[in-house]
């Protein structure tokens, strides 16, 4: 049978691929931004398969996350392996900056964070080199331009991995493959044959994102552009190409000698949308002339590619749909927006208990706080998964009497307080399902100097319901999206349609894709009320 690598590798939500093999197995990391727990960890044999093994940022390794506008959190971490040692290093932008984690097991535990207070910028990574010595690379203002003005470039230096600190100043060894290129970060090096190869993300992950190469025979070296840079982009095939924002890639080879390069991308939507942001793929990459070439048949990523012959094709058990809540061990896929830090949810009577605590999902999005002092109030009573196809329906099953201004119910959470809520609620009196859009409107991204931002509300739809118990469903069909409500779930009624481009707009961007989950709150007041839920299914 000839078997596929088909693309995305990991669907939905999972950005920032950083992969390492050891043996006859693949390990693979993933940015979570300000979802809790974070930096989820997959494992594959063939390449094609991948199953979460576990989250290496947990409360239990000191996580700190908090909610704010989806984009903060962390970001672009890399992952290797030395000498039986698994390392990750990583930015937190809501707690101090750069740190690495280092595990036995990479399914865990992972390590308390080791903070790097001697590592300035984002997008550190590490390398282990062939003669035993190890270095630290990221990216910052570090490039003069000769003309008074320090530009965007990366920066290496030796490291001790024991002690976490450099040896010796870093030095600059790189600025962009393009002259004033935008965004040259994401820095990984690889001793490969005569040469060191270095290779970053330019161009920003938007649309004009590309993944460019330079190397060099000394490790502080000159290191030469690849003349054929970028070695990898979708940006010169137009604003509808249906694989877009193609970057920030990371190199991997195979016991036989062949390579492949993970990466992230996005599926566009009806020409125009991002709803599942970024996602993990993945191409084959061959050397000519002691240069990478990434899909070599055609120079561009596909949707499939021959499966490597190499490697045995292993498939994992597909796992339910439906979560009964039967157990107080999440499956891994579940995920919080911003650490627990208070008992707001339970498992009893295999039903999610979900408090009305003050926290609101929608609260004015602040600017993010780099190294700042830190809240344990910023997370919501949220639990949600990504969605990770483009026809997608989550249902579940709630029981909730609202009694004052608290609401519960079903969320689909995009970035920059774009969202739509289907929940129950107190409306003059009267109870009421009603499905309510949220947007807002900011003067740039949260984490540039400035920022100013205003939410939005709007309600869709709204309809009198007197009893506790329903069924609530948001199907997600692209952009077209059907929100249905119902005592059971063979009497399943459209409460409203809804247009998907409304939290999905160019300007959300694709940092992060969309969360479906279950929520409660006592919108900004403290509320003795919580709801349940039976069940959730996304299908």
């Amino acid at each position: 049978m000839n078997h596929k690598l088909k693309n995305p590798i990991i669907p939905g939500y999972y950005p920032d691929p950083s992969i390492c093999r050891v043996g006859d197995d693949f390990y693979l990391a993933c940015s979570s931004f300000e979802m809790s727990p974070g930096l989820p960890i997959f494992h594959s044999k063939d390449l094609a398969n991948w199953e979460q093994i576990c989250n290496a940022m947990t409360p239990e390794n000191g996580f700190h996350m908090e909610r704010n506008g989806g984009v903060g959190g962390v970001m672009a971490p890399t992952l290797r392996y030395n000498n039986g040692t698994f390392y990750i290093i990583n930015t937190n932008f809501a707690d101090k900056g750069n740190y690495i984690i280092t595990a036995e097991n990479p399914a865990g535990p992972w390590s308390k964070p080791h903070w790097l207070t001697d590592v300035p910028g984002i997008d550190a990574s590490l390398f282990f080199d062939n003669d035993g010595k190890a270095y630290i690379m990221g990216t910052g203002d570090v490039w003069d331009n000769g003309a008074g003005k320090m530009e965007r470039g990366i920066w290496l230096a030796e490291y001790d991995v024991e002690n976490y600190k450099m040896v010796g100043d870093p030095v600059t060894i790189f600025n962009s493959a393009l002259r004033v290129g935008a965004s040259p970060e994401s820095p990984h090096l690889y001793h490969i044959g005569d040469y060191y190869y270095l290779m970053i993300a330019e161009g920003g992950t938007e649309h004009y994102h590309a993944v460019m190469v330079a190397r060099s025979k000394e490790i502080f070296g000159f290191y030469e552009g690849n003349p054929a840079n970028p070695v990898m982009t979708h940006r010169h095939m137009g604003f509808t190409c249906p694989i877009i924002n193609v970057g920030h890639a990371d190199l991997v080879e195979l016991e036989d000698g062949s390579w492949y390069a993970v990466m992230l991308a996005s599926r566009l939507i009806d020409k125009k949308c991002k709803n599942l942001g970024r996602e993990t793929f993945i191409c084959p990459v061959v050397w000519e002339r002691e240069w990478p070439l990434f899909s070599p048949e055609t120079g561009k990523v596909e949707w499939e590619y021959n499966a490597p012959a190499s490697l045995p094709w292993t498939e994992y058990q597909e796992k339910p749909v439906r979560d009964d809540f039967n157990s107080d061990k999440l499956d891994l896929d579940w995920v919080f927006w911003g650490t627990p830090y208070s008992d707001f949810y339970k498992f009893e009577d295999s039903k999610l208990h979900l408090k009305c605590i003050p926290q609101i999902l929608t609260k004015e999005i602040e600017p993010m706080r780099f190294g700042a002092e830190f809240s344990k109030e910023n997370y919501v009573a949220l639990l949600a998964k990504r969605q990770t196809k483009i026809h997608e329906t989550a249902t579940c099953q709630m029981t909730f009497a609202p009694k004052k201004q608290e609401t519960a119910g079903l969320a689909v959470i995009q970035a920059s307080n774009h969202q739509y809520h289907l929940e129950m609620a107190m409306e003059d009196g009267k109870q009421v399902l009603r499905c309510v859009l949220y947007t807002s409107d900011y003067n740039c991204p949260p984490y540039f100097p400035g920022f100013k931002s205003e939410t939005h509300r709007i309600v869709v739809a709204q309809k009198e319901y007197e009893y506790s118990d329903v069924i609530l469903q948001v199907e997600m069909d692209a952009e077209d999206f059907t929100f249905r409500y119902g005592s059971s779930e063979s009497e399943l009624r459209v409460l409203c349609k809804a247009d998907g481009t409304l939290i999905n707009p160019e300007k959300v961007g694709c940092m992060t894709g969309t969360m479906v989950g279950m929520y409660a709150t006592g919108n900004g007041k403290e509320v003795e009320n919580e709801a349940t839920f039976d069940w959730f299914e996304m299908k």
